[in-house]
């Protein structure tokens, strides 16, 4: 048994949703935020037969995308007289984690 710790943007994480319920697939929504960006995304814990796991892969790959954004640069600060220049930075894709699990149960 494997635990899948998926961490997408929360842009991608309706479509992430969709395609793993398509899957039959069931899997935990956390609100959660990055620490570099502060951005908002989505972590999923989703249970899986170790067979399972590059099916569930495949599906998050395929509905995360990488794309840039402009954001305001870091560390830097704003006044009114002076706006700090916009950079482009990379969000999207996600991050996954693959857990051996000892035990799961569905209660």
């Amino acid at each position: 048994m494997k635990l899948v710790l998926a961490i997408v943007n929360k842009d991608d994480s309706n479509s992430v949703a969709n395609g793993l319920t398509q899957g039959g697939f069931s899997a935990t929504k956390l609100a959660t935020t990055g620490g570099f960006l502060k951005m908002g995304n989505t972590t999923f814990l989703i249970g899986v037969d170790e067979h399972e796991v590059s099916k569930v892969m495949e599906i998050i790959r395929e509905r995360s995308s990488r794309r840039t954004q402009a954001m305001p640069e870091l560390n830097t600060y704003a006044t009114q007289e002076y706006l700090p220049p916009n950079v482009e930075v990379t969000v999207g894709g996600a991050t996954v984690f693959v857990l051996d699990v000892e035990q799961f149960h569905k209660l």
